[in-house]
């Protein structure tokens, strides 16, 4: 029961990075970490197990933060005027931007959002900028959501796992 545990705690902490990193499935792979943490039999300081209940909640919260990720960007693109191109610029910026964390993944996802508004959507300066920040808010917004829940599990894992 103690590798169970200790794969749960792993999984907790891949799937916080997994919040941040893109292509990493943040909050279903804490919710491994979950499971495995229910399945380890691990009690709280009170001595009670994980509840299914907890669990079944967490699964829940875990399929609508997915699905918020790719509705949260997507809302604060059109919003600002931007075309798929800018999400899309967002993504591959973030991931050559990852090569120079922290400030790589910022202004990776700055410059590929507007090089790609600018270049595939044929839109201007301003429009391009515009779309640049709706894009970059809507990643910014969906990864703290997904931040907050993968955290909350890695708090359960860490709490049901002693």
């Amino acid at each position: 029961m103690i590798i169970i545990g200790i794969l749960a705690l792993l999984a907790g902490l891949v799937g916080l990075v997994g919040s941040v990193v893109p292509g990493l499935p943040g909050p279903p792979v804490s919710w491994v970490g979950m499971l495995l943490a229910f399945l380890a039999k691990g009690t709280d300081n009170a001595g009670d197990p994980m509840s299914s209940r907890l669990l079944i909640m967490w699964f829940i919260v875990m399929v609508v933060v997915s699905v918020m990720d790719y509705v949260i960007p997507s809302y604060f693109t059109k919003a600002t005027g931007g075309s798929k191109w800018a999400s899309r610029g967002t993504i591959v910026g973030l991931i050559v931007g990852l090569m120079v964390p922290p400030v790589g993944i910022i202004l990776g996802g700055l410059a590929g959002a507007f090089l790609f508004e600018f270049i595939f959507a044929d839109k201007g300066v301003w429009s391009s900028f515009k779309a640049t920040l709706g894009a970059f808010m809507g990643f910014l917004c969906g990864t703290g959501v997904k931040l907050l829940a993968s955290g909350m599990m890695m708090y359960h894992i860490a709490i049901f796992f002693h």
